[in-house]
């Protein structure tokens, strides 16, 4: 198999996005990535990350490939989830202390600092509207974080939201109040909850 028919194959079983990092693991050289950008096959979208030219671009999971760290929270990832229909227009991360955020803020991006402890609770992966896997939290702690955020968020969208996760058959009523339990919110998200269920 030539190194052209790995990247193919690479491409096609990646919807359409390649990491350089990805292809070397594969044993495709750089130069093919060069030759396919050269012939108009692949551009490049950011340091290291190609996608096909009939690919429309995901930046979603772009941002995710970018940078490691970032969880997708608070109205992303109730958009995620199908908790509201609103088009994010600029995306919400949440990201450890300590973590800069200097570009991401530059880049529009609404950022939320967690202690490393609280940072991975409720981490999971879903899937953009593309089919590519990106990192989130999961239903119950994205309810947790709009709650906790309520002063900030949109009403509309924070009560809609909390609407659709109270009609849910997936929803994990213990979970959530375990959430809210570390997050010291309990006494709200229980207020909440008895008014919707």
């Amino acid at each position: 198999m030539t190194g052209y028919e790995k990247l193919d194959e690479l491409l096609k079983r990646e919807n359409g996005i390649i990491r350089v990092r990805t292809a070397r693991e594969h044993g495709i050289h750089h130069s093919y990535i060069q030759n396919y950008e050269n012939m108009g096959k692949i551009e490049r979208v950011s340091r290291g990350i190609y996608i096909a030219a009939d690919t429309m671009e995901d930046k979603m999971y772009i941002l995710n490939l970018q940078r490691n760290k970032i969880v997708y929270s608070h109205e992303t990832a109730l958009f995620l989830h199908g908790l509201t229909d609103r088009d994010p227009l600029f995306y919400d991360v949440t990201v450890p202390s300590g973590y800069n955020t200097k570009n991401l803020i530059n880049e529009g991006i609404t950022v939320y600092s967690i202690q490393s402890d609280l940072y991975s609770l409720g981490k999971t992966e879903v899937k953009t509207l593309f089919g590519n896997k990106v990192r989130c939290y999961n239903l119950e702690r994205t309810i947790c974080d709009i709650l906790r955020s309520r002063n900030k968020a949109d009403k509309s969208v924070m009560l809609d939201a909390i609407k659709r996760y109270s009609r849910l058959k997936e929803k994990n009523l213990n979970r959530l109040m375990k959430y809210a339990e570390e997050f010291n919110i309990k006494r709200i998200v229980k207020t909440y909850m008895e008014v919707l269920l």
